[in-house]
């Protein structure tokens, strides 16, 4: 049995999701082990759907939060890549397998036996609680180290909005200068993803319901132009012009629209969970060779390749830094879609250490 050591967070305890202070354990710094003292935690849409239960997975008590930033607090005798006050982070993974194909192929997000960072059961049967807490004990290989340009707050949303925007752009050879992005849903995820994109020189267009939002993506986000998916003429006027489309949206919608706003070869890539199974008419892929796929976060490697993109590029995200006593508050406005584009926890100014 791994020593243990105290540590102090909020937990949701049954499907109502309100989350309130709980004590547990953490084990104790291994030696291939890093600690880190929690500054930051974004909140990430999965985590509300998780404390509520909505996935049917919940194992409560659930400690929310996998876009942890914090500072280095001890670290094991065979640790090399880090040091005592480092500013690192860590993201939705907390193990895996490390010897599958894709692990090997540094696709740990891909593995059989993936193990989330919270709502997770770690290899040593012990629930793993995230970043809604003091402390977090991590395997080095699944920290990464945070730019230093880049002001904390705003980087913790890339450790799960980034990457889960920055891989499928370069897998799908969307981050090519001059190439067309569309991006549908300016929320958290989509916010980013307009940002990596005019960062590798692309033009961008977001697609969204509401039209409320233009000003915004334009203005602010740097979005060449925009258009309102429930405006026919828009819609047309736009079909086949784009190389590729980042879809963002987690609430159940039609996708036929978006296929056809794809050039020959173009690719539809799907990042929100969408409860309901979707339509698609095959022929309207069949007719340009169009391509629908999925993209789950990301691995490690592109984790800290992204990071340093990032830093290199002033890529952030936009937030609402919050105390942890506002957290409940926080979620309720998360599930009206509330939020400009991210609530992130000051964790380590707002949080008491007993319950």
């Amino acid at each position: 049995m791994e020593q243990q050591q105290p540590a102090f967070g909020w937990a949701a305890r049954d499907s109502s999701g309100v989350l309130s202070p709980f004590n547990f354990t953490r084990r104790s710094n291994g030696d291939e082990d890093v600690t880190l003292k929690v500054l930051y935690c974004g909140i990430c849409h999965t985590d509300l759907g998780i404390i509520k239960n909505e996935y049917g997975n919940a194992m409560y008590p659930v400690v929310p939060g996998h876009e942890i930033v914090g500072i280095v607090t001890e670290v094991g005798s065979k640790i090399q890549k880090f040091k005592i006050g480092d500013k690192v982070g860590v993201g939705f993974l907390i193990s895996s397998c490390t010897s599958c194909d894709s692990c090997k192929q540094d696709f740990e997000n891909y593995c059989p036996k993936i193990v989330p960072t919270s709502n997770g059961i770690y290899h040593d049967g012990g629930l793993t609680y995230g970043g809604f807490s003091n402390l977090l004990v991590a395997n080095e290989r699944f920290v990464v180290r945070l730019p230093d340009n880049l002001p904390l707050e705003k980087v913790a949303p890339l450790l799960c909005a980034g990457v889960t925007v920055y891989t499928p752009m370069k897998y799908s050879g969307l981050n090519e200068p001059g190439k067309h992005l569309g991006v549908v849903g300016l929320g958290g995820l989509g916010h980013v993803a307009v940002k990596f994109g005019k960062a590798h020189g692309m033009k961008v267009t977001v697609i969204s319901t509401s039209s409320s939002k233009e000003k915004e993506a334009i203005e602010q986000l740097g979005a060449d132009a925009f258009i309102v998916s429930r405006n026919p003429e828009q819609m047309k006027a736009a079909m086949s012009t784009m190389d590729g489309i980042i879809d963002t949206v987690s609430a159940s919608h039609l996708v036929m629209p978006l296929i056809y706003l794809l050039k020959p070869h173009g690719k539809l890539i799907m990042l929100g969970v969408v409860v309901k199974p979707l339509e698609v008419p095959v022929y309207s892929l069949i007719q340009a060779g169009r391509t629908i796929s999925g993209s789950c976060v990301g691995g490690m490697k592109d984790t800290q390749e992204m990071l340093d993109f990032a830093g290199q590029h002033n890529v952030t995200a936009d937030v609402e830094v919050i105390g942890m006593d506002y957290v409940n508050t926080a979620m309720e406005r998360l599930a009206k879609g509330d939020v400009r584009y991210r609530f992130v926890v000051d964790v380590a100014n707002t949080m008491a250490t007993t319950a």
